[in-house]
Order: structure tokens, then C-alpha cells, then sequence
């Protein structure tokens, strides 16, 4: 049977949305039985760091269009695009800080009940938050590396960002003298199918499955929760707006995953596996 919370109500409290518990009476039962819950996040866990959403309506790709590594690869113009693109957003990723929602992924973690945490975001907001580096799986790649396409030596970014800011040339590598691109996956790109296989291995042994903040219409990576669901493991999803997965849902949450996920950890008492 299906149980869907509705929109989650807000109250204002101190400053702050909140979202009253009764409404998340599902969630937090569900919770609380889980030992290997397989979390799947979105750009939606991350807006409430200031990282722009992409594929929403304000999102990046509603001003500007994206560059594809064939491009990228095939074109000195598309090069400095794609840099100036990456430059713009850079002191929003840079300065970012984990907010209550990655938090809560980390406590879950703590408390035992996390098979993974597979992520469609290139923040790093999760390791930041304290997500294990054994248990995240960044089917995306990361902004907090920059790689040769030709040697796949990475670095952090700072020197290619200065680089560029100042010269406003695509940066190279310092040992091959290959180019440089953020170590994300572009358009264009196939992503890492070892990273695909272990993310669909911990759906399949998953006792839960958590979407987060996620449109789930991005694939490959939005198959990954159903490797879960499809074995008739209960399937959470918490997003704003509508998803292709919802007739799917266990629970159904149409609101704010900062909100919702603080809210159902705290009630998740005593603390520690059940």
C-alpha cells in the first residue's frame, strides 16, 4: 500500500521552515527499521548550501546552455566557455558548507543504518557533512578536482581556476601539458560504470531505499533507487515538484529535503541501530 504524506505544512519557528513530525510518522517508522538504507541524493539536498539547482526552473541550464565534452575537447571557443561557466560558480562551490539535510545523511550513517549514499551532485557536501568516503559513491564526479584528460593527473582547483581568471586560457597540465577540466562528468560523457555497478550492487542490498532532493530523470543514475524498489523494498522519496518514480513510492513527500530528513532523524530515538 502506498502511503503518501501530502505538502509537507511549514511553520515558521525562530527564523526557520520547519516541517511538523505527524506528517512524517511514515518516514521516521520506516527509518528506524532500516540497517542498509541505499540514499540517493539530488540537486534539491544541496540548495540550501547556495549551490544552484540546474535543472529547475531558475536553474543554470535555463540561462545558459551546456558544453559537451566532444566540444570541450574539439574546440578551443567551447574550451574557454566551458571555464567560464565553471569560474562563474566557483566561489559558490568553494565557500559552500554541508546544510541540516547532509547532516542527517551523516547521522543515519552513525546511527548504522546506511548502505551507501549515491549522489548525483559534484559538491562535496556529504564528505564535508562527515558521509563516509567508503560509503559515498559520486556517480557525477567532483568540483573539488581538477584532471588531465590526457595523464589523469588530478589537483585541486585553485591554480587552474587563477589561471584562468587571469588569463582567460584554458589551463594545462603542469606534467604532460594536456588540457585540464574539472573532474566532473560533462555532457557527453559515459560515467564510470565501476561506480554504476557498485551503486546498483548496494540497491540490491538495501533494505530501504531514500530519494533526496532528486528530479529522477537523469539517467543512468536515476535507475539506480529502482534496483531497490523493483526487489519490493520499501522506497521513500522527498523532492519539490513531481518525479517519473512517484506512482512507485512507499512514502511520497512533496517538500524540502533540508526540512524533512533533520526532522524524521530527530525522531528517531533512542539513538542507535534498532
Amino acid at each position: 500500500m502506498n502511503i503518501t504524506a501530502q505538502k509537507v505544512a511549514r511553520l515558521d519557528y525562530n527564523g526557520k521552515s520547519v516541517a511538523p513530525p505527524n506528517d512524517l510518522q511514515p518516514l521516521v517508522d520506516l527509518l528506524r527499521g532500516a540497517h542498509s538504507a541505499l540514499i540517493f541524493t539530488g540537486a534539491g539536498i544541496s540548495t540550501r548550501s547556495n549551490i544552484p539547482d540546474f535543472r529547475g526552473p531558475q536553474g543554470v541550464w535555463s540561462r545558459r546552455n551546456p558544453v559537451y565534452y566532444q566540444d570541450f575537447m574539439g574546440s578551443e571557443a567551447m574550451r574557454v566557455q566551458y571555464w567560464e561557466y565553471k569560474l562563474e560558480g566557483y566561489a559558490a562551490f568553494r565557500d559552500a558548507v554541508p546544510n541540516a539535510a547532509h547532516y542527517a545523511v551523516a547521522e543515519l550513517e552513525r546511527q548504522g543504518r546506511v548502505e551507501s549514499v549515491v549522489t548525483q551532485n559534484i559538491d562535496g557536501l556529504h564528505q564535508a557533512a562527515g558521509t563516509s568516503r567508503d560509503k559515498l559513491i559520486e556517480l557525477h564526479g567532483t568540483n573539488a578536482e581538477v584532471e588531465c584528460v590526457e595523464c589523469g593527473r588530478r589537483e585541486t582547483p585553485e591554480r587552474c581556476m587563477e589561471e584562468f581568471a587571469r588569463l582567460r586560457v584554458p589551463p594545462r597540465c603542469h606534467v604532460c601539458n594536456g588540457l585540464m577540466k574539472p573532474a566532473v562528468v560533462m555532457f557527453g560523457q559515459a560515467l564510470d560504470p565501476e561506480l554504476l555497478e557498485r551503486a546498483k550492487r548496494s540497491a540490491e542490498r538495501s533494505d530501504l531505499v531514500l530519494a533526496l532532493g532528486s528530479s529522477l530523470v537523469v539517467t543512468p543514475a536515476a535507475n539506480i533507487p529502482l534496483f531497490g524498489a523493483h526487489r519490493g523494498v520499501p522506497y521513500v522519496i522527498v523532492n519539490q515538484g513531481k518525479t517519473p518514480h512517484d506512482l512507485l513510492a512507499t512514502v511520497l513527500i512533496d517538500g524540502d529535503v533540508a526540512e524533512v530528513l533533520p526532522f524524521a532523524v530527530s525522531a528517531l530515538s533512542p539513538y542507535g541501530s534498532s
